[in-house]
């Protein structure tokens, strides 16, 4: 069914830029849903398209935005054309990009979709909640990727699907990680594998769940509300974990990578678990865990990801630790030190940063390390989260 959806997408079907745009009759929330960042990840563009135009205004306490990512990726069907728009998005690349005197298609695209991000932030009230929806190329359970902010984990514990953390350690530039860092809650969802059918109608699920939680409708304004619950609970077969990125094997330039055939997203493996071929070289897994987004696809730079359940107490724990501000005194400690203490940026020396383990870092909020030669660079989203604007919102 979805191959019909994708000959359309490739010849006939004009796809613009702002997939709906629904304002409430009401003042409310501001609700972003981005989807095709990755142009072979035409689920979410089709999901945005059907479920915008199931919805009346008239039950709209805000505003709701369906935006597609890569328009020219989405045409021709691929992952990005030239430089992937999933891994651009931070401070000094958009900079570089836009002063540029002339950029590739992909930067094209990251200009315009900045451009529409910064008028949406100026025109419209907060609270903003954004959504970027996503597929993986091996099959998997649906759920939901988010930087390690609080704001972030309480609204995706309302979801019937797992949650993964940390993510942002291993990637640079994602959108979401951008946004995050503006201090907005944004979440990534992958609904299921590439052109499977059910991946449309779990991401149809998760627009009209986000939103509910997020206010902008009311549950008895949403007919099947119930059902889209039980889909996704089925689907993520009861599984409501919170999982942490534990490693990331990460394929390097000229490396030939290939998965061996057959992983699915969650499925528990054994440290020693044979996974890829790099190079004629085996590769084993590390830890005892669960695989993550194996690759199957030819572009992509993330060749696996392993993960690991976090216990429930220390999420509570991490949870404490942050709202009365333990990391203050960090920087009292001998080779700790703040970049940016309003951006929440902590600078360790290399000589004693051997002596902190990083769960405890993790605890307080502290992730994405920067490695320059001398010093490690750790971000905390805590202190950029603009946590106030959320406190009167439903589910905070």
């Amino acid at each position: 069914m979805i191959d019909v959806y994708n000959k359309a997408l490739n010849s006939s079907l004009k796809i613009n830029r702002i997939l709906g745009k629904i304002e409430g009759t009401k003042p409310g929330p501001t609700v972003i849903f981005f989807g095709g960042i990755h142009g072979n990840e035409t689920s979410g563009v089709f999901a945005l398209k059907d479920a915008l135009a199931g919805i009346n205004n008239t039950y709209v306490s805000g505003t709701i935005y369906g935006i597609a990512g890569s328009l020219t990726a989405l045409k021709a069907h691929k992952r990005y054309i030239e430089d992937d728009l999933n891994r651009l998005w931070t401070k000094q690349q958009i900079q570089n990009i836009i002063s540029k005197a002339h950029v590739n298609e992909d930067e094209a695209e990251l200009v315009e979709l900045n451009t529409i991000l910064n008028e949406i932030l100026e025109k419209h009230k907060p609270p903003f909640y954004f959504v970027d929806l996503h597929t993986t190329s091996s099959k998997t359970l649906p759920f939901i990727t988010i930087n390690d902010a609080l704001i972030n984990r309480k609204f995706s514990e309302q979801f019937p699907v797992p949650i993964v953390l940390g993510i942002e350690e291993y990637l640079n530039g994602p959108l979401l990680s951008y946004i995050n860092q503006l201090g907005y809650v944004s979440l990534g969802f992958e609904s299921g594998q590439h052109d499977d059918f059910v991946a449309i109608t779990n991401s149809i699920a998760f627009v009209y769940l986000t939103l509910v939680y997020s206010g902008v409708l009311k549950q008895e304004a949403v007919i099947n509300f119930s059902k889209y619950y039980e889909q996704l609970k089925q689907q993520s077969n009861n599984t409501k974990q919170v999982f942490e990125v534990v490693y990331l094997h990460k394929i390097q330039k000229n490396e030939r990578f290939k998965m061996l055939n057959g992983f699915k997203s969650f499925e528990t493996i054994k440290k020693g678990t044979l996974l890829a071929i790099s190079n004629t070289k085996e590769i084993e897994s590390r830890y005892n865990g669960n695989i993550f987004m194996p690759l199957y696809q030819q572009k992509g730079a993330e060749g696996f990801f392993i993960i690991k359940p976090i216990k429930p107490f220390f999420l509570k724990l991490s949870t404490v630790l942050r709202r009365i501000k333990t990391d203050s005194f960090l920087a009292f400690l001998p080779g700790i030190s703040w970049a940016n203490k309003n951006e929440g940026i902590l600078q360790v020396d290399l000589k004693v940063a051997r002596y902190f383990a990083k769960p405890l870092f993790h605890l307080l909020g502290y992730r994405n390390r920067q490695i320059t030669r001398t010093h490690i660079r750790l971000n905390n989203r805590e202190r950029v989260a603009k946590t106030k604007i959320y406190r009167k919102a439903p589910w905070y």
